[in-house]
C-alpha cells in the first residue's frame, strides 16, 4: 500500500507539471493562430495508451513517463520532421510567425513552471501558515548525527547563529539545505563564537554517510517499541527516559553517552510515565542498547513538556501572498545555487544527481497535502530553471537562438537549427543516462 501512494503523489505531481508546462507552449500558440499537431503527456513512440483528435490537435497519453510534448506545425523539434520542413512555409506555421511570437511561446512553459510555483507557495502559506520553533528558544543547541557535519566541525549542542552570514531566525525545514549551500556557518559553543568554513566537496561527503541527521532539533528519549528478545521489560511504550544511573537525561544524545559509558550493566534509571516519575532497572547491551525502539513526541506534547515553544503564525489571503512570494523566491535561488554547484568540479556534487528514481523517492509513503504541494512547487522551479538552460532540444535552447535572431536580425538556417537540435538531443540522452545511471548505481551499492 506504501508503494502504491507514493507511486500515485509522484505520478499526479508529475502528469500535472508536465500538462501545465506543455499547456504554456499550447495557449500562446493558438492565440498567434500557430497550428498545434500533437499535444500528449507521455511519450507515444510508437503507440499511444489514448488519443483523441478535436479539431487540428491530437490529444493523448503515451505509455513513456519520461515527459510530454506539444508537436507545433513548421517547428523544428523532437520529432525531426524534414518532411514537413522542406516544404514551403505556411502561414500557421511556426516558423512563418515573427520572432518575438516565437519568443513567447517558447517561453510560455517555463513561465507557468514560475507562475504555478509561486502559487502554490501563496496557497500553502495561507492554507498551512508557518510552524516552526524560534532560533533563540534553542536554549540546548541543535543536534548533530551525521559524520561529515562532524567532520565539517559541527557538534550537538552548537547553536547555529547565522549561515554566510545571515542571521538565523527561526529553525524550519530549510535549514539542512541552507547549510549544505553555504560557504560559512557561524555557531556558538559553550558561550564561545566559532566560524566554520563549509569544505568545497561537502555534497559528496555527506553522500558517503546517508545516515544521521545533518542539523536537528535535540529530542528526548522515547520508548517506542519494546523489543520482544529484550531484556528491559520494566520499560514501556511511551515511556520518557529522565534519568539513568543517577544522572539528569533531557535528551536522546545525552543518553547514548551515559549508555556507552556503562555497557553491559544493569544500572538505575527513570521514566516519565503517565506524567509521573517511576524509578525502573534497566540492562544496557555490549553494544550500549537497551532493546527498545525509539519513538517521538508530537508537537504539542513536546511544548507540554517544556522542550520548547512552538509558534504558529497564520496568514489572511493579502498577508499569504508576499510570504509565498518570498519562499517563491527562496527556492528559485536555493536551486540556482544547487546548480552551480553541480557544475563546479570541484564540488563533486555531479556525483548525487538522480533520476526519476531520485524524484521518485522524494515522496512519502503516507498521502499528505501539504507535503505533495510542498514537493509539487519544488519540481516546478526545477523544470522550469532547467528548461531555461541554454541547450539546444530544450527550451533555452529554442530561446537562445531565437534572441540571437532579434538582435542580429539574421535567422540561423534550417539547417544549423536541425544538426543543433540533434547534438541537444545527445547532450540530453547523455544526461538522462547519467543521472538515472546514479540511481542505478547508488541502489546497487546501498548509497
Amino acid at each position: 500500500m506504501d508503494i502504491v501512494i507514493k507511486l500515485s503523489q509522484f505520478l499526479l505531481s508529475l502528469s500535472l507539471l508536465i500538462i501545465l508546462h506543455e499547456l504554456g507552449h499550447f495557449i500562446p500558440a493558438k492565440l498567434f493562430k500557430t497550428r498545434v499537431e500533437k499535444f500528449y503527456l507521455f511519450f507515444d513512440v510508437k503507440y499511444s495508451l489514448l488519443k483523441k483528435k478535436i479539431g487540428e490537435t491530437e490529444y493523448g497519453i503515451g505509455w513513456l513517463p519520461l515527459g510530454g510534448y506539444v508537436k507545433i506545425s513548421g517547428m523544428i523539434d523532437e520529432s525531426m520532421d524534414k518532411e514537413q520542413m522542406a516544404l514551403p512555409p505556411q502561414p500557421w506555421e511556426f516558423r512563418s510567425k515573427p520572432a518575438w511570437q516565437r519568443l513567447i511561446i517558447m517561453l510560455g512553459g517555463v513561465t507557468v513552471n514560475f507562475i504555478l510555483a509561486f502559487i502554490i507557495y501563496i496557497g500553502m502559506a495561507f492554507a498551512y501558515g508557518d510552524t516552526y520553533v524560534a532560533n533563540s528558544d534553542l536554549k540546548d543547541g541543535v543536534y548533530i548525527e551525521n559524520p561529515a557535519m562532524i567532520k565539517a566541525g559541527f557538534r550537538t549542542g552548537d547553536k547555529i547563529i547565522s549561515i554566510d552570514g545571515k542571521k538565523v531566525e527561526n529553525f524550519d525545514n530549510d535549514m539542512n539545505m541552507n547549510v549544505i549551500m553555504s560557504k560559512h556557518v557561524l555557531i556558538e559553543r559553550n558561550g564561545q563564537q566559532q566560524t566554520i568554513n563549509i569544505p568545497n566537496d561537502f555534497v559528496d561527503q555527506l553522500s558517503k554517510h546517508e545516515k544521521g541527521l545533518l542539523v536537528g532539533i535535540r529530542m528526548p528519549f522515547v520508548v517506542g517499541k519494546v523489543a520482544e528478545e529484550s531484556k528491559n521489560t520494566a520499560l514501556k511504550p511511551k515511556d520518557l527516559i529522565v534519568s539513568l544511573n543517577g544522572q539528569k537525561v533531557k535528551y536522546f544524545d545525552e543518553a547514548k553517552v551515559i549508555l556507552e559509558a556503562n555497557k553491559g550493566k544493569s544500572i538505575p534509571a527513570v521514566v516519565l510515565r503517565d506524567l509521573k516519575e517511576t524509578p525502573i532497572t534497566v540492562n544496557v547491551s555490549k553494544d550500549a542498547k537497551l532493546g527498545v525502539v525509539v519513538g517521538g513526541l508530537d508537537i504539542k506534547s513536546l511544548e507540554k513538556l517544556g522542550y520548547y515553544k512552538i509558534s504558529t503564525k497564520e496568514y489572511s489571503f493579502f498577508e499569504s501572498i508576499p510570504v509565498g512570494l518570498t519562499k517563491g523566491k527562496d527556492q528559485l535561488v536555493g536551486y540556482g545555487k544547487q546548480l552551480k554547484m553541480i557544475f563546479n568540479p570541484e564540488t563533486k556534487a555531479y556525483k548525487q544527481v538522480g533520476g526519476f528514481a531520485a524524484i521518485f523517492n522524494i515522496f512519502p509513503t503516507s498521502w499528505s497535502w501539504e507535503t505533495f504541494w510542498s514537493i509539487t512547487a519544488l519540481l516546478s522551479i526545477m523544470l522550469g530553471v532547467m528548461n531555461l538552460l541554454p541547450i539546444p532540444a530544450l527550451d533555452g535552447g529554442h530561446v537562445m537562438f531565437l534572441l540571437y535572431e532579434i538582435i542580429s536580425g539574421r535567422k540561423p538556417s534550417d539547417k544549423f537549427l536541425e544538426n543543433a537540435q540533434m547534438v541537444g538531443f545527445v547532450l540530453l540522452i547523455t544526461l538522462l543516462l547519467f543521472a538515472n545511471g546514479n540511481d542505478i548505481y547508488k541502489a546497487i551499492v546501498g548509497k
